[in-house]
């Protein structure tokens, strides 16, 4: 397999960053599915539009893009049973079965086997983030920050300079993973190269940014 250019021969990275929904497990569909039931029942359903804004948001911007869509008034403790009703539904899904992306396993595996600490930075609960993290597989993730660890999550740097920081490597000299414009914009901001997995949304495509074409594409740092 032809590694891509860019990271081929790049030096070698401290840490690799991974996020995880639609990076590594391929749940953007499943937080779709318990996003539209509820859109349904408050009246209007999701639009192409609002499924993306909300791709890789954490909960509460979520959950304001979604009374928002669909005219409803909530208070706060109301957008908080609504995010606790999503939530429970996303893993009751999981729990029956988490679909990992093609080459995930391959790509984190072979880091840990070139000897690179790995960290998981999600804006997922933990709650649901622990399921995914059981179908991976137990102590791939060196340390694991998710939305419950931060203040001001994605597209803020915070949850990505905190793993760098329980890595006790300089975010600057990390890779990091994502698929979702707020993700990429949380990395670059925290100063790391980004590179976008290969089901990336097209806004995240930016410059600068390195597109793999399979996620086995970051086992170039055994050249690195």
């Amino acid at each position: 397999m032809a590694l891509t250019s860019e990271l081929t021969g790049a030096p070698r990275p401290q840490a690799v960053l991974w996020d995880l929904d639609g990076t590594l497990v391929d749940s953007e569909p499943l937080w779709g599915v318990a996003l539209s039931e509820v859109a349904a029942e408050l009246g209007r359903p999701l639009t192409p539009e609002v499924r993306e804004a909300i791709t890789g948001t954490d909960d509460r911007t979520t959950m304001r893009l979604l009374a928002r869509h669909t005219g409803t008034d909530a208070t706060e403790d109301e957008l908080d049973a609504l995010r606790d009703r999503i939530v429970g539904r996303v893993a009751g899904l999981l729990e029956g079965e988490v679909p990992v992306l093609e080459g995930a396993l391959d790509a984190v595996h072979g880091l840990r086997a070139a000897g690179v600490p790995l960290a998981l930075v999600t804006s997922s609960p933990r709650r649901v983030a622990e399921i995914s993290l059981a179908a991976l597989g137990p102590g791939l993730f060196d340390a694991v920050v998710t939305a419950g660890e931060v203040t001001r999550r994605k597209p803020e740097p915070e949850p990505y300079l905190l793993g760098a920081r329980e890595l006790d490597v300089d975010p600057a000299r990390c890779w990091a993973v994502e698929d979702s414009p707020s993700g990429a914009l949380a990395a670059e901001r925290a100063g790391c190269r980004v590179l976008l997995a290969p089901g990336a949304l097209a806004a995240a495509r930016t410059p600068g940014r390195v597109e793999l074409a399979t996620l086995a594409e970051v086992l170039a740092v055994r050249a690195a």
